[in-house]
Parts: structure tokens; sequence; C-alpha cells
């Protein structure tokens, strides 16, 4: 005869894996994946060639197909797919974390969604036509000039990114607490604020990569060594004067 206990503990056990591994998938390679990426596009700003040497070293890495596959798109879907099911399953805890949790509970929901509908459109551009033959890796550079010199697919590209960083840079705060590592109400409240600080960080990163494609060659940000001046006057790409835009350089 089965035992009904030992059934639910047996769920619950699952339960509480699943949790953790899509924890963990959301924290570790599509985390960093995500700053490598950000990180990978600023280089960007430095111009074309610093853009293609960024990306053809990461092109060059050995069976980067399998890497992929196995540490992103693997990592990705069981997140997105178990995301979901959590998403339905799961209620705010209002003792525990107050109205303010509340909001996070549900924007960390919100821009799961959202992620994982840019996620899908930025993949059908750049990997989906990669993989097919219809793009190579060299062409990164000008399809992305292409696509952001639209304002509404730059606008998509910053809900896009907002979306992914909130999530991530959330979802962090609170794997911090799932696996222990902030157990009190100090250690939450450090671990939130270098949560927001690391979030910011990689937003900027972004916005400023968009910024340099769509308005600004060499963006906004003053990274160290990088003379904008010299960089516009070199038209290493359409400045924003060509799009009708207003052409405010500093």
């Amino acid at each position: 005869m089965d035992d009904p206990s030992h059934d639910a503990d047996a769920a619950g056990t699952r339960r509480f894996a699943l949790r953790r591994l899509h924890s963990l998938a959301g924290v570790l390679p599509l985390g960093v994946f995500l700053g490598v990426h950000l990180w990978t596009n600023l280089q960007a700003v430095r111009g074309r060639a610093a853009f293609d040497h960024a990306v053809g070293a990461i092109q060059a890495t050995p069976a980067l197909s399998v890497v992929e596959a196995a540490f992103i798109l693997a990592p990705l879907a069981f997140h997105a797919i178990y995301g979901v099911v959590l998403a339905a399953q799961s209620r705010p805890t209002v003792r525990r974390y107050g109205y303010l949790g509340n909001w996070l509970f549900t924007l960390q929901r919100v821009t799961g969604a959202a992620a994982l509908a840019f996620i899908v459109m930025h993949l059908g551009q750049f990997r989906v036509p990669k993989l097919t033959g219809a793009l190579r890796w060299e062409g990164f550079h000008d399809r992305l000039a292409s696509l952001l010199g639209s304002p509404g697919m730059f606008a998509a590209y910053v809900l896009g990114l907002t979306a992914c960083v909130f999530h991530f840079a959330n979802g962090l705060w609170t794997a911090s607490q799932t696996w222990g590592l902030a157990a009190t109400s100090d250690a939450r409240r450090t671990v939130g604020w270098l949560c927001l600080a690391i979030g910011v960080t990689l937003w900027v990163f972004g916005i400023d990569t968009l910024l340099h494609f769509f308005y600004r060659c060499g963006g906004i940000v003053p990274l160290p060594g990088l003379d904008r001046d010299a960089f516009c006057r070199d038209g290493d790409m359409l400045s924003a004067a060509t799009r009708g835009l207003p052409t405010v350089f500093s």
C-alpha cells in the first residue's frame, strides 16, 4: 500500500531541488553571461575595431556551440520554463518582506516575462541568422547599428535591457536569502544595496551601448582613454545628424 506521506515528502524534496536549480541557473551561468555580454557590447563605444576584437575573441572559444548550448541555452530554457511554473504557483509573503517585498515579487515576475520576450526577439535577430549562415559574427556591428537606428527598436531594447538587469539583480538578492547567505535583516539590507549597485552598473553599460548606436557615438559615459571627439570625427559609424537627431558632442 502506498504511503501518502512518503509521496508528499518526495514531491516536496523535488520542488526544493528544482527551486534551488532555478535560482542557481539564474545567478551563475545566466548572470555571468549577462555581465560578459553587456561588457563585450560596451566595447562598441571604442569603435568597430574594438567591438569586432571583443566579439572575435569569444567566437574563437573552442567548441563554442557546445559551450553555448550547455551553459547558456539549456540553463536559459530551464530557468524560463520553471520560472513560469513558479510564477503561477507562488504568492508574496507580506509578513516576511512587507509591501516593498510584494512590489519586488510582482516586478520580478513581470520583468521575467518581459526579459523572456526580449531574449526571444534578440535570438531571432542574431543567433538564429548566425546559426543558419544568414549572418556572420563580423556583421553584428552593422546589424546593431541598423536595428538601433530605429526609435521603436531602440525603445524595445531599452525596455528589454531594463527587464533583464532588474530581473537578475533582484533575483540575485532573492537568491542570497534562498541559499542562506543573507539570513538577518542587516545582511539582507547590505546584500540588497550590493545587488542594486551591480544592477545599476550593468544597466549603465547597456544603456551607454544603446545610446552609442542610436544617438551619440562614443556613448555618454566618460570611459578612460576614449577620445570621443576624435572618434566621432573619424566617422566610425553613422552620426546622430545623419538620422535627423540633434548632435551634441562635448
